[in-house]
């Protein structure tokens, strides 16, 4: 299936399900979010990396346009519904400021492993034991996706959208893992390193070594 959608460009990875806050002050988006919101429609962010539009990006529909100030800014809250493809840029569309593409939506196969994605978010949670931080997922264990917790794991731009791009669920749990498995001993292997260097010029209480009779 193909069609055509607005688009708004952005420096970022929106996946399915993310719930996203967005503050609206360009005038050429704040023309595309009240009509999005008029017609009830959604509209698609593809990503933005190195000042380059990438192919995929994803579908957000407008869950509330929680403020609207006086000179027209909004403040919006989006959800991602599903990743696109993009056919064909429109850069310009007659009568509107922004632009738009010819989509499609490749099939995503939900064949996800539910012990690998134990042990993804138990490697998730080593990792933020050692960046001493506290992530709340909203939901239970059991029901966590891949791109649940893709963003609170550490993933450059370029890494998140590599994961944007895998089309089954299997496949983005063993990306994570793999990058957990090349983090958290890295960061770990840091944390005894800065434990080392906060001992440096103590008194250190160490057994002698002894030798053999």
């Amino acid at each position: 299936m193909t069609n055509f959608i607005p688009i708004f460009p952005l420096s970022i990875v929106v996946f399915p399900g993310e719930q996203l806050n967005l503050h609206i002050f360009e005038q050429r988006y704040k023309q595309l979010i009240r009509e999005c919101a008029e017609q009830q429609k959604p509209f698609g962010i593809p990503s933005v990396i190195e000042n380059n539009v990438q192919e995929l990006g994803t579908l957000v529909e407008i869950k509330e346009i929680r403020k609207v100030y006086e000179d027209g800014k909004m403040d919006i809250s989006t959800r991602g519904i599903k990743v696109f493809r993009t056919l064909e840029l429109i850069k310009e569309i007659p009568d509107k400021l922004y632009s738009g593409a010819i989509v499609s939506y490749p099939d995503d196969v939900n064949d996800g492993s539910r012990t690998l994605m134990q042990k993804v978010v138990s490697g998730i949670k080593e990792l933020h034991k050692l960046l001493e931080v506290t992530k709340d997922f909203k939901i239970t264990e059991d029901e966590l996706t891949a791109f649940d917790v893709a963003h609170h794991m550490g993933l450059n731009l370029q890494e998140e959208y590599e994961l944007l791009g895998l089309f089954r669920e299997l496949h983005r749990q063993e990306y994570l893992k793999r990058h957990l498995n090349k983090v958290v001993p890295l960061l770990a292997e840091m944390e005894a390193l800065k434990e080392k260097v906060k001992l440096n010029g103590h008194f250190k209480n160490l057994s002698g070594f002894q030798f053999g009779e």
